[in-house]
């Protein structure tokens, strides 16, 4: 039998909330997750879904995860090293990679990461 939601005031729309949409667009892009299956179990339409998907992917754009190890771990660990000093490796599209030493103004190293991401 199927279920039926009356809505009796004047509130015609459901409101979802952020970590509502967040769980569904994570559920969604699960490996091996169907949109439509996912819809169906949140009670949402899948185009739904395939807008929260786009939201996401426009709050996020420009950015990357990023991990950043304790200091002791870091010292520790044989990592990416310019010279001798510690530096962070970055590689675009897997075709570039730069190393940026610590030394480097930081006006320096933004100027040459958004110059590489545009290509």
């Amino acid at each position: 039998m199927a279920r039926v939601e009356v809505i009796t005031g004047v509130e015609r729309r459901r409101r979802w909330s952020d970590d509502e949409k967040r769980a569904i667009v994570a559920e969604s892009f699960a490996p091996g997750a169907v949109v439509a299956e996912v819809a169906r179990r949140a009670e949402v339409s899948p185009g739904q879904i395939y807008r929260w998907r786009q939201e996401v992917r426009a709050a996020i754009a420009g950015f990357a995860l990023l991990l950043i190890a304790a200091p002791e771990a870091a010292e520790s660990t044989a990592g990416p090293r310019y010279d001798g000093e510690p530096a962070i490796e970055l590689e675009f599209a897997g075709k570039i990679i730069v190393r940026i030493p610590r030394s480097i103004p930081a006006e320096l190293a933004a100027a040459v990461v958004k110059a590489l991401s545009r290509r």
